[in-house]
């Protein structure tokens, strides 16, 4: 349930919504971290669930002594009415048990916010990568059918970026006589399970993931964002110059994107990742397939 700031309810109508999905090396909820402070965006609300693990703290985008002890929690919202943008930001792992009723809550909640469409950052285990996508771009894209069908030319605009769909894998490996093929996201929590719930529930989304591996995910996210940039068009790219230019990428990155000024944002980004990880997920173990639905568990 969507807990508004203040007594008035925001308005999404028309509206793009970003938010990460849980999953290896949290690089999604880092990227997201990265917008919410970049663009200076204003928190709308607080996404109040009991899917999520519990979680409170002080503001970790608080650029002023008096912003620092606003409370934060799990999943908040925020804002930027200029660009038309909200994003949601989910800071702990969705409890086992409630990954389906999680998921059934948020689609809800996009369908009633009337949200032109839904863009979904994720990752997954750069390991099992096959060989044509050894040689690729790690970035791949899915979009729904809703989003697909749109007459902009969602998908031909990816395509001109040289972004590549994700591929998909035999349903039976080894059998050669087997043309079913299936969506396979190891390492990406919840984020089949959410696209094919919008895909059902006829709802524009694209999931924008990146293959890593669990460390130091920071630069992973800022691949991110940029590609999303080059998409969405969030904000002007520097002129290169100096040390400042693409011989020295990691430079380029820090004079487009900043991180807030308090450490604490990274320190939860971790224990989400701890959690994540002292909880095993059956999604993320190899002996299961993939995140199929919650029947499994």
């Amino acid at each position: 349930m969507f807990v508004p700031v203040g007594e008035r309810a925001q308005s999404f109508k028309g509206f793009t919504l970003i938010t990460p999905a849980v999953s290896v090396g949290n690089v999604g909820q880092l990227a997201a971290d990265l917008i919410i402070s970049t663009l200076d965006m204003v928190r709308a609300g607080h996404f109040h669930t009991d899917c999520l693990i519990p979680m409170a703290g002080n503001n970790p985008y608080s650029r002023e002594d008096q912003d620092a002890a606003l409370l934060s929690t799990n999943a908040e919202v925020y804002w930027r009415t200029d660009l038309q943008l909200a994003v949601l930001q989910i800071r702990t792992p969705i409890l086992p048990m409630k990954m389906k009723s999680f998921r059934k809550l948020l689609v809800s909640w996009i369908k009633a916010s009337g949200f032109s469409r839904t863009v979904l950052l994720s990752s997954c285990h750069a390991h099992q990568r096959d060989d044509q996508q050894l040689l690729s771009s790690p970035l791949r894209y899915l979009l729904t059918p809703a989003l697909r069908g749109r007459t902009e030319g969602t998908e031909g605009t990816l395509q001109g970026l040289g972004w590549r769909e994700m591929e998909r894998v035999s349903a039976f490996p080894g059998l050669t006589d087997s043309d079913r093929q299936r969506l396979y996201i190891p390492g990406g929590g919840v984020t089949k399970a959410l696209y094919n719930d919008c895909c059902s529930e006829n709802i524009s989304m694209a999931v924008l993931l990146l293959f890593c591996s669990e460390g130091d995910n920071v630069p992973d996210a800022f691949t991110l964002v940029n590609h999303l940039n080059d998409w969405l068009h969030l904000l002007d790219k520097p002129v290169s110059s100096g040390l400042c230019s693409m011989e020295n990428p990691v430079l380029l990155e820090a004079a487009v994107w900043k991180w807030c000024s308090s450490p604490d944002l990274l320190n939860v980004t971790e224990d989400c990742k701890l959690g994540r990880e002292l909880r095993r997920e059956p999604q993320d173990l190899d002996i299961v397939p993939d995140d199929e639905d919650e029947a499994r568990l």
